[in-house]
Formats: structure tokens, C-alpha cells, sequence
């Protein structure tokens, strides 16, 4: 059953119910949480309307895809419709727009980072009939399928749906990282759907915070605790944000959480001064 969002729900609210604990990982809607992701910028954004969007573009790869076509053939018409009709692309020009994180935007203005650009591409793949996974390398995201005899084809979807073999997935570690990260068997593993929706938040917050926008930042701390509420380093990143942006009240029960989760960790008397220093504050300010 595909997701509706209610007309009076808060971005967080619709996420909490697509990726809760109930929900076995395969089952989550990625498509529908991307868009709920969306929404932390753009609270009226139609999920239906933008789920439609993508609906229609697996009709057109469809119409290109005969009956027991070959995997080859799907990847053919996956990549005309999406980067040759439709000019799909990798923005070189402004990679850490963090616009390029949601997927009404891709969808508009035809330009991503692998892990948006990845999403799209699998679900429209779902859509007609052609299941593949994820691949979580570090500093790279590609997808991966499967043939009927379990062989493994990687696909980059930031460079136009290009067929990938290791020596090119060591090569772009290479530019990335300076030639320091050789590669390991476990880069290349499909990873799950709340993974993928980590690795989308992570990168949002990267970006907000590089750009000390906190008040952005916000917002997308509290959805990646929605997925994992028991990570101490997301209760401290949201405890300083929200210290940052003047929540103290919520800022000194995240600082107390962090302690109880982490009571040994390294910086757990600088914490607990700070804490206490917040109460005080507090104290003071009624």
C-alpha cells in the first residue's frame, strides 16, 4: 500500500511512521521517505504529486522494456530515458548544494549527488519489475543488480548509468581520498533502506553545518534520531544545535541522555560542566 501523507502532519511525524521500528527494512517506502525528508524544507511539498512524477518516467522505461528482457537491455532503457531524454546529471558545478539532497529538487531541476540521483534510478527501476540495491562506498554511492546467476553488476548513476568494475570503484577512492583507501570487499555490499536514508540526512547535516546554518541543521539531527534514537554522538550533535540555536531546556536533556548512554566516554566531565552550566542558566533566567 503506497504511503498518503495526512494534510496536517509534520515532515517528522510522516518519516517516524515510514522508517519506524515495526516496519522490517526492506518495507520501508524509500521513495515516499526521501520526499518526507523533503519536506523538513518544504512543508507543503505533495508527496503524492512528487511520487506520480516518478511513476511516470518508469511508464516510459517500460514502454522501451520488451517481456524477459535482458538486465542489459533494462540498464539501456533506464539510462536513455533518465540522462539521455530526460538530461539527468551529477552537479560538478555545485556539488554541496545542499538542494542537490532533496528529490523534488532533482526532479526539477535534473541535477544530484550519486546518492539522490542513485534513488531515483533504483525506484524507477522498481517500477519495472528490475530490482537492484544500493552500494555505500565510502565517498561514493553507487547500485548494484543482480543476474539469474547471482553475478553482480555495479552501476554508477552519477556518471549516466556507466557500468562499473572494481578497478574504477579503487580509482574514484583514489581521487577522493588521495590514493589512502585501498578498497575492501565489504565497500561493495548492498547496504538497507535505512542506511540510505542515513547516508542522505548525513550528508544534509554535513552541509548545514559546514555552512553553520544551525537552525537548518536542526531538523535533520532529529530525523536521523528518528531512525536510531539510542546514537549518543546524534543526541550530543543534537544537543549542541539546539544549545546553538537557544533550546536550552532541550539542549540540557539531550547533554543528560548523551551522559547516561555514554557515562565513560572521553568528554563526559566537559559535558556534564556544560550541563550543569546550562541549568544554572536557566535557573537564573526564571
Amino acid at each position: 500500500m503506497a504511503f498518503v501523507m495526512r494534510g496536517s502532519s509534520t515532515a517528522r511525524e510522516d518519516f517516524a511512521i515510514l522508517v519506524g521500528n515495526d516496519i522490517a527494512d526492506e518495507q520501508i517506502d524509500l521513495l515516499a521517505a526521501v520526499f518526507a525528508i523533503a519536506r523538513i524544507e518544504y512543508p507543503d511539498l505533495n508527496t503524492a504529486e512528487q511520487i506520480h512524477r516518478v511513476d511516470q518516467l518508469a511508464l516510459r522505461v517500460k514502454r522501451l522494456v520488451r517481456p524477459a528482457a535482458d538486465p542489459r537491455d533494462i540498464v539501456w532503457a533506464l539510462n536513455h530515458v533518465l540522462f539521455e531524454v530526460e538530461a539527468f546529471r551529477g552537479n560538478r558545478d555545485d556539488y554541496y548544494d545542499p538542494l542537490n539532497s532533496f528529490l523534488n529538487e532533482v526532479l526539477d531541476r535534473k541535477v544530484g549527488i550519486p546518492i539522490t540521483l542513485s534513488i531515483l534510478y533504483m525506484e524507477v527501476a522498481r517500477r519495472v519489475g528490475f530490482p537492484m540495491s544500493g552500494v555505500g562506498m565510502p565517498g561514493h554511492f553507487l547500485l548494484k543488480y543482480y543476474d539469474i546467476d547471482g553475478r553482480d553488476t555495479l552501476i554508477d548513476v552519477y556518471e549516466n548509468g556507466r557500468i562499473v568494475s572494481p578497478a574504477d570503484c579503487q580509482s574514484r577512492l583514489d581521487q577522493i581520498y588521495s590514493g589512502q583507501v585501498p578498497l575492501q570487499p565489504d565497500f561493495l555490499q548492498p547496504v538497507g533502506r535505512r542506511q540510505i536514508l542515513t547516508r542522505v540526512l548525513n550528508n544534509l547535516k554535513s552541509i548545514y553545518l559546514n555552512s553553520r546554518s544551525f537552525r537548518k541543521a536542526l531538523p535533520v539531527v532529529d530525523l536521523i534520531l528518528t531512525i536510531y534514537p539510542r546514537s549518543p554522538e546524534d543526541v550530543k550533535a543534537r544537543a549542541l544545535l539546539r544549545y546553538s540555536v537557544g533550546q536550552l531546556r532541550g539542549s540540557v536533556e539531550d547533554f543528560e541522555d548523551y551522559l547516561k548512554m555514554s557515562p565513560e566516554a572521553s568528554d563526559a566531565d566537559e559535558i556534564r560542566q556544560t550541563a550543569l552550566s546550562i541549568r544554572r542558566t536557566m535557573a537564573n533566567m526564571n
